[in-house]
């Protein structure tokens, strides 16, 4: 390791310096958007600790038909984001553009989505997406959300 490398990572560790791999503090909150007769919802914290944890829920029809619980975790090879979807295996995504106002996961080889993309809009609003390859056809499921509050 070099001393460049070993200076960054203890400013990191001690909160002085800059963060190599910064989490997106600006997703923190809860968001909110419908679509079709659906509501969907996440909530997350704020970062801390090299992480965020977030959960999100899709209600129709007076039910929940869908959660999912959702970390994004800072590690030495880059940003995570880490979905546990409701009646799926968890899956893994790795930060592949990072903007001040946008993040996109990405992970080839699971099924769909492939890409997970998070941008907050100069409205203040969050463009939520998804997107891959699904039945041999690309296929791109957008969530556009506004910021409600979290007792709402």
């Amino acid at each position: 390791m070099s001393t460049v490398q070993l200076l960054l990572l203890l400013w990191s560790v001690a909160g002085t310096g800059p963060k190599p791999d910064a989490e997106p503090g600006w997703l923190a909150g809860c968001w909110m958007g419908t679509h079709e007769g659906r509501e969907y919802s996440e909530m997350w914290m704020k970062p801390s600790g090299g992480s965020m944890f977030g959960l999100s829920r899709t209600v129709a029809d007076g039910q929940t038909v869908a959660y999912e619980y959702m970390q994004i975790q800072r590690r030495e090879d880059g940003l995570f984001f880490i979905a546990m979807p409701s009646r799926q295996q968890e899956a893994e995504f790795k930060a592949v553009k990072r903007g001040k106002t946008e993040v996109v996961f990405e992970n080839a080889d699971h099924d769909f989505p492939q890409r997970i993309i998070y941008r907050l809009t100069e409205e203040g609003a969050l463009a939520a997406s998804i997107e891959g390859v699904s039945s041999g056809q690309w296929k791109k499921i957008d969530f556009p959300m506004r910021r409600v509050s979290c007792v709402e």
